[in-house]
């Protein structure tokens, strides 16, 4: 990256931007599998204004707040000591005995050893809902009610959010400051990729269209790609809103509702929910996943065991596609990568977005980004504020023209895909007379129909019934 952007960058954004030094920052981390948006948030507290590391004294943070093994935990805590941890940890709230549970799973804690206390909960009750969460939690080992046994109690939290609130239009404010070629690369800056490291603005725009579905709700996309384009980091990493399932067994208790439990999935309470690997993935009971997602895709909500589920949570599907020589799929039928359970024509209809990952470049160590940027932190913060922004809606509106005979499920899908580029690329426009309209056409409306058009496709190579492409649809 250009210089002046990064100078552009402190000076835009101040205290959000931060001096990334991968070398420095992968020895100080090693050892603790830490997100990026939480290592941001350490690294802000330990660089000084010219971006000088102190190194030590992070080192020396780490080591009260994250223990580097489960042993050294389970250890102080028998020993009597009072433990912080800046930690990942999961709740789960059992209402039929009236006790708030908790596992820090990195830490060896589990579900059955720790609780919550009723007056922490009180405290923060809008914040410990069932679920993943990341925070600061301070533990000790109490007595169970009949003093028969012990249990982990977590008596104080603080949780992760740095910044109590973002202000979008600050974001409006700062991205006049760049062209949009500029702000193509400070994005991938702030998603820790060097924008050097890719050939062209096709290779930048399939990279970023990985964050679509940060910003905009119930958006559903599937992305192939060879190994090695890194996938999984950028649904990991970038943002606490978001869950992703690598591998393993996955139930339709576990995404929507746990009768048994009378507890709600993990599709309820994130952004996205990002299935890795989905080739590895073993989904039990199939028929009635695929009948609860077919559901689900269409409205945003599914009926499970009487129970009616809800959520603006979006799905997108990850998987591996064997490439040519070229870096070319080997064949057209992109969907026979998908296991057999996801390959129903009526259910990959309610996919909204496809995502060519064969396009991206081998991810490598030198496409670590080096210099000034946004820090993690706070991007994910106003990517998450993003969601709720409808003004960006109603200037597509003002934009484009359906046709009356265009299909519902392709205008659904452009509008949304459209919408979030406008939410990434130019969230300065708010309104239409912001809008430069030979970008928004170039940079929103053909990527998006674009990228409807690949599912189109596909869909008539599975079932001919299906019109292969996407019409209708025009800027007015």
């Amino acid at each position: 990256m250009k210089q002046e952007i990064a100078d552009k960058i402190r000076q835009s954004f101040s205290t959000m931007a931060i001096y990334k030094d991968p070398d420095k920052i992968n020895s100080v981390f090693t050892g603790r599998n830490l997100p990026s948006f939480v290592k941001d948030f350490l690294l802000k507290r330990y660089i000084d204004f010219d971006g000088n590391l102190n190194a030590a004294g992070l080192t020396r943070f780490l080591d009260l707040v994250i223990p580097k093994t489960p042993n050294e935990v389970k250890a102080k805590i028998q020993d009597g000591q009072e433990l912080t941890l800046l930690c990942r940890f999961i709740i789960y709230i059992d209402l039929v005995k009236n006790v708030r549970r908790f596992s820090v799973p990195d830490m060896g804690i589990k579900l059955n050893e720790g609780q919550i206390p009723t007056y922490v909960y009180e405290k923060h009750r809008d914040t410990l809902v069932d679920g993943e969460k990341w925070g600061i939690i301070k533990l000790c080992l109490m007595p169970d009610a009949d003093g028969k046994k012990n249990h982990v109690e977590m008596v104080d939290f603080k949780p992760f959010k740095p910044y109590s609130s973002v202000d979008v239009n600050y974001l409006a404010d700062a991205r006049k400051n760049f062209t949009t070629t500029e702000w193509l690369d400070v994005l991938l800056s702030a998603m820790e990729y060097d924008p050097d490291g890719f050939e062209n603005i096709t290779q930048k725009m399939e990279f970023i269209s990985r964050l679509l579905i940060f910003v905009e709700p119930r958006l559903n996309v599937i992305e192939l790609a060879p190994k090695g384009t890194g996938k999984s980091y950028v649904f990991g990493n970038l943002s606490k809103y978001g869950w992703l399932v690598s591998g393993g067994k996955v139930t339709r208790a576990k995404l929507f509702w746990d009768k048994q439990k009378q507890q709600n999935g993990i599709i309820k309470n994130h952004d996205f929910t990002a299935f890795d690997e989905i080739q590895t993935i073993i989904f039990q009971e199939p028929a009635e996943i695929q009948a609860a997602l077919k559901s689900y895709l269409e409205s945003g909500k599914t009926t499970i065991d009487n129970q009616e589920f809800s959520s603006e949570c979006g799905l997108m599907l990850m998987g591996n596609i064997p490439l040519t020589k070229d870096r070319e799929p080997v064949s057209n039928l992109y969907f026979n990568n998908l296991p057999q359970n996801f390959r129903e024509s009526a259910l990959l209809d309610r996919f909204h977005c496809f995502i060519e990952g064969w396009k991206l470049p081998s991810i490598n160590s030198s496409m670590i980004y080096k210099g000034w940027t946004i820090n993690v932190e706070y991007f994910s913060e106003i990517i998450h504020e993003l969601r709720t922004q409808n003004i960006y809606s109603q200037i597509f509106d003002e934009l484009v023209t359906v046709a009356p005979k265009t299909y519902l499920r392709d205008s659904k899908a452009v509008k949304r895909i459209a919408t979030a580029y406008m939410k990434l690329l130019f969230p300065h426009w708010r309104n239409i007379n912001d809008v430069n309209v030979e970008e928004f056409e170039l940079f929103c409306l053909r990527p998006a129909i674009y990228r409807r058009g690949v599912i189109k496709e596909q869909l008539h190579n599975i079932d001919p019934e299906y019109n292969g492409i996407v019409t209708g649809i025009s800027l007015k």
